[in-house]
């Protein structure tokens, strides 16, 4: 029997709600239970494809080459379980899929309106795809109050009557904030926030309240008389030094075990293992020394942009024992002349994706300082594109070299591919076509070239990695940039999109088309993370 957690936050938004349903799903896990866990986002977009880093954060991507939230990055690094574009869903894309089915004449002349036919919807789709998973998890985007949440609310207050006690619990996550100069934590807007959700029919089991510090006992008792909520339940969550302590802060305050006792489950016979939880946080808490990885990106705005990324790097250093520090440079500022002195200091230096010719030349600049200077580098999506014209114009006298993205150029050594093969299809695209269908999105398999780093790296002839993009590198100039150096050591089996490059006589120059941090995981560091920081530890001692 599967049973569902709905998770819902109040007061503010950027409480952690993502993190939240990892740490208990992963605590769930922990005990032997299968999970599965899923986001419903309230924005009209269909999906995060279109949308500014900036404004929402990472897009990150599925196997089955879904664009969804950032959270199911967050999912998927603390269970293991690999995301499905069954596991997010937008107003956009439940609004889409019911008109197109009142144009159709699904519903027979009835008139369509929000209940039933909008929250059958969004019910159908938390019930949908769900096979041997003892737990659903399943997280309501924004902020109980918003006008743009009431659907989803609607839809999980009628889907635990549907499902009943035994099969059906609610988790509010809620701010308790500390007032300097009250001296005192705050459980006012915490009421507030459960009678808002009151008044759409939910009576939360837990409350998970998030603090700067551990909540008292007193407030605990406080938020549960005027919560109607049983003291055991109501949960502390403090801020705390890494985010893979969670679970252990979790499990520290009974989350898991009240969530069992709530589904008659003996909590006794599945104790939780969490001592590889505790060695990550050991490893992160006490490093062996820290270096230092340049990362010159153009969302540097909003961390948030690079969230996998930030914490494949993490990843990298757990695997190696160190602390990694990241220095964020804005690509466009590193334009400047003056602008190298940045990458000074720096053991290693990260080029991410990025779209648009926007500080395209500071990305170039930093490829072409690594390569002269034998700095680390690791060029990813974008970033090795821009490692590939930075190698055709000063190695391979290719002086014109650009990219299509940035509109016409005499020498396109990156271009917009049109048609390609993908899993026996041929697939296809224009310049016309919506930017969300542009896109090569997904695993793609990819044949490593013997004898090459990482051929190395990875230990295997070939893998399968997760793209997001639209412009490849064009193999017309292959033997030009290979006269000039440039090894291509990675290709579709097809032989006709180049996948990974890089330098064999540099000490570590690495640049693919694909996004290898959104595979990396805190007890399974991506092999070329964990490759990348190990170069630069060395290039630490030679500065």
């Amino acid at each position: 029997m599967t049973r569902f957690v709905f998770i819902t936050g109040g007061v503010v938004s950027s409480l952690g709600k993502g993190l939240a349903s990892a740490s208990l799903a992963a605590l769930l896990q922990a005990r032997g239970y299968n999970v599965r866990l899923r986001k419903l986002d309230p924005y009209i977009n269909v999906d995060p494809g279109t949308m500014s880093p900036t404004q929402h954060g990472e897009v990150f991507v599925t196997d089955d080459g879904a664009e969804t939230d950032l959270d199911l990055g967050h999912y998927e690094r603390f269970t293991g379980v690999a995301a499905r574009r069954t596991d997010n869903i937008t107003t956009g894309r439940i609004y889409t899929d019911v008109i197109e089915k009142e144009r159709r004449g699904d519903y027979l002349g009835a008139t369509v309106q929000v209940i039933p036919h909008i929250t059958d919807a969004i019910k159908e789709f938390i019930l949908a795809d769900v096979e041997e998973e003892d737990f659903v998890l399943c997280e309501i985007g924004g902020t109980v109050g918003d006008i743009e949440s009431l659907p989803f609310l609607e839809a999980i207050r009628q889907l635990g009557n549907e499902l009943g006690r035994e099969r059906a619990l609610y988790i509010h996550l809620t701010l308790v904030p500390y007032l300097k100069s009250a001296g005192e934590l705050k459980t006012k807007p915490t009421q507030h926030s459960v009678t808002e959700l009151q008044r759409v029919g939910i009576r939360p089991d837990i409350i998970l309240c998030r603090s700067e510090c551990a909540l008292p006992p007193e407030e605990r008792a406080k938020i549960s008389q005027l919560c109607n909520v049983p003291a055991d339940n109501v949960i502390s969550a403090p801020d705390i030094e890494t985010i893979y302590e969670v679970p252990i802060c979790y499990h520290d305050q009974g989350m898991d075990r009240q969530l069992l006792r709530y589904f008659g489950l003996a909590d006794d016979e599945r104790k939780p293992n969490l001592k590889r939880w505790r060695r990550v946080v050991k490893r992160i808490r006490k490093p062996e020394r820290e270096i230092t990885i340049a990362v010159v990106g153009k969302y540097t705005s909003l961390i948030d942009s690079y969230k996998s990324l930030v914490e494949a790097l993490s990843h990298g250093g757990i695997a190696n024992n160190v602390r990694v520090r990241q220095k964020w440079i804005d690509a466009e500022i590193f334009e400047s002349e003056d602008a190298v002195h940045q990458l000074d200091g720096a053991e290693g230096i990260l080029v991410p994706g990025g779209f648009g010719e926007r500080g395209a030349e500071g990305k170039i600049a930093a490829a072409r300082f690594a390569r002269e200077r034998r700095v680390p580098y690791f060029g990813i999506c974008f970033g090795m594109q821009m490692a590939v014209i930075e190698a055709a114009r000063n190695l391979a006298g290719i002086t014109s070299a650009g990219s299509t993205e940035f509109g016409d150029c005499p020498e396109p050594v990156v271009g917009l591919l049109t048609e390609w093969l993908h899993g026996g299809q041929v697939e296809r695209r224009d310049h016309d076509t919506d930017l969300g269908g542009t896109m090569r999105l997904g695993a793609y398999e990819c044949e490593l070239r013997p004898k090459t780093r990482v051929r190395k790296i990875y230990r295997k002839k070939r893998i399968s990695e997760r793209h997001r993009h639209r412009y490849e590198v064009n193999i017309r100039y292959r033997k030009q940039l290979e006269k000039a150096g440039l090894c291509f050591s990675g290709m579709s089996p097809d032989g006709v999109l180049p996948e990974i490059i890089e330098f064999p006589e540099h000490p570590w120059y690495v640049g693919v088309q694909f996004h290898p941090e959104l595979k990396s995981r805190p007890f399974e560091p991506h092999p070329l993370f964990a490759s990348f920081i190990g170069a630069a530890i060395e290039q630490s001692h030679l500065v």
